[in-house]
């Protein structure tokens, strides 16, 4: 069964079925649309059941030649880096339509472009043709452009033109090396052109070609990220785009860019790959120092979040260059981590929003003694995303964190002050939003947040403890693919990966250790 090709087509299939609602139901399309974006979900969580952990090869694999004179194939697989990408963006999507049931302006094109841009980011995420990879890269521009422009705030005509200004300079980077490299494969395949993935992998470059190569891939995927200095069109988006669209850019969107550099650059270009490792960490460094500084002097509730996830995209590239088992494996659960936590943070900033129609920090404080449910869910959301011991946001920034010392200790005793920052920001902001008096008369009679509002949030409070509890069985997943990036790291250049143990090994030791004290403990007391 095309598993795959399902689970792209199902949200498309959503997206006609709303299309079609008769203009005067307009009650219809928020449950059919809620209801159309559920089987998606099915079909990532029937992936992910079925995901042979011990494999790590591509799985699922599915193959159809669209044009055989150039090289064009409907190409999809899943490995443990796109398996749990594909399972967040199949999540997250249910519960950004969920929490959209206040638009009323055009609900129907709303749901529309909503289930349109889930289909574009699955198809990134498992498009094995780099031809189809920058189609499906392509599409989600639009849909996501229309979102802001059309029901965001009041700057919203400037946040969407920087947004796909900055993107279309990005793609153009990316269409120009997937079309030369393209060409390249189909001269040493004997063909005109090909885009297969596979096939690439066996393309011999000169250093320039491949140092170009990298370089085109690179600018788009830190644009997407974005990478510092490229970063400056995110705050904007973020804080004019609707509730939904915040979570999707925080939550998948901004993945599409790291997921890039680990599919493609770091697999593609091995040798480039280790000649530039230490100038992009250390742009991921000062991202995640900035981010985190200049987050702390945020006005704009929302604008905070989202400088914090400039920072926590530093701490991913850190990961992903220091090029250790640890640095890319921790890089894949904090894209995780960080989808959860900040899709929480930007939905919470979306409901007390409808209710103030207002995201200024000065507007706000004793928000507690108001709502007080709302007030504990926040602290959890942002004790996650500061990285506490016990949550998700902590297994991830720590394996990075381990892994980038291992290559690049300066580094990351310098990138670690990002945490502390982190601590910083989210915990002042909390301070003046919910503690002390209730400082604004108009706060006084909110009402906390409802039955509907914590089911919409519950999925990611149980994946934030879940992970962050036991992420073994991610790991298991995420650490075999990553191992063969690295594998052919060593093998098409002279670097030498640090060796240390894989993190589920350590939880295995970890488990075991307990259950021989705890059965010596036994024996003695017998």
């Amino acid at each position: 069964m095309p598993v795959l090709s399902i689970l792209i087509v199902l949200p498309l299939v959503g997206a006609i079925v709303v299309g079609l609602l008769p203009r005067h139901r307009t009650e219809l399309v928020y449950p059919i649309a809620l209801a159309m974006s559920i089987p998606p979900l099915a079909a990532a969580l029937h992936i992910l059941w079925y995901f042979n952990a011990g494999d790590a090869s591509f799985q699922f694999g599915e193959h159809i030649v669209l044009v055989e004179s150039f090289g064009i194939s409907w190409t999809l697989a899943v490995d443990g880096i796109s398996l749990f990408m594909v399972v967040l963006t199949a999540l997250l999507f249910p519960i950004s339509i969920a929490a959209s049931h206040s638009i009323t302006d055009r609900a129907k094109t709303y749901m529309v472009l909503m289930l349109i841009l889930e289909t574009g980011v699955l198809g990134v995420f498992l498009s094995l043709d780099l031809f189809v990879f920058f189609a499906f890269f392509e599409i989600v521009l639009i849909p996501m452009y229309l979102l802001i422009s059309m029901w965001g705030s009041e700057n919203r005509a400037y946040a969407s033109l920087k947004f796909v200004l900055f993107t279309a300079v990005g793609s153009a980077f990316l269409l120009a090396s997937i079309v030369a490299l393209g060409v390249l494969t189909g001269e040493q395949l004997g063909t005109l052109v090909n885009f297969d993935f596979r096939n690439m992998l066996s393309v011999e470059f000169s250093s320039t070609t491949e140092l170009a190569l990298f370089v085109g891939f690179a600018i788009a995927f830190a644009i997407k990220i974005p990478l510092f200095p490229f970063h400056t069109w995110l705050p904007d988006a973020h804080t004019e785009a609707p509730t939904a669209g915040s979570v999707i850019l925080a939550g998948v969107l901004l993945k599409m860019g790291t997921y890039g550099f680990l599919r493609f650059n770091l697999t593609l270009f091995p040798q480039a790959a280790v000649d530039l490792a230490i100038p992009l960490a250390i742009l991921g460094v000062i991202g995640i120092v900035y981010g985190a500084a200049v987050a702390i002097v945020q006005p704009d509730i929302k604008r905070l979040i989202a400088y914090s996830s400039v920072s926590h995209m530093g701490f991913i590239v850190l990961g992903t260059f220091a090029l250790t088992t640890q640095g890319l494996s921790g890089s894949v659960v904090l894209m995780i981590s960080h989808g959860l936590t900040t899709g929480a943070l930007f939905l919470l900033i979306g409901m007390v929003y409808e209710r103030t129609h207002t995201r200024k920090i000065a507007d706000y404080g004793g928000l507690a003694k108001v709502m007080p449910v709302y007030a504990g869910i926040f602290l959890f959301s942002a004790f996650a995303s500061a990285g506490l011991p016990g949550l998700s946001g902590f297994i991830g920034e720590f394996t990075i964190l381990i892994g980038a010392y291992l290559s690049l200790p300066v580094l990351t005793i310098i990138a670690g002050s990002g945490v502390i920052l982190a601590a910083i920001y989210l915990l002042w902001a909390y301070e003046r939003v919910f503690t002390g008096p209730v400082t604004n008369s108009k706060l006084e009679g909110l009402k906390d947040l409802g039955f509907r509002e914590v089911a919409i949030l519950a999925p990611l409070i149980v994946l934030i403890i879940g992970i962050g509890v036991y992420p073994k069985p991610v790991f298991d997943r995420v650490e075999p693919s990553v191992e063969i990036i690295l594998d052919r790291i060593e093998a098409e250049t002279e670097f030498e990966v640090p060796e240390f143990a894989r993190v589920s090994d350590l939880v295995d030791i970890d488990y075991e250790a307990e259950r021989e004290v705890s059965d010596h403990d036994d024996g003695e007391e017998g």
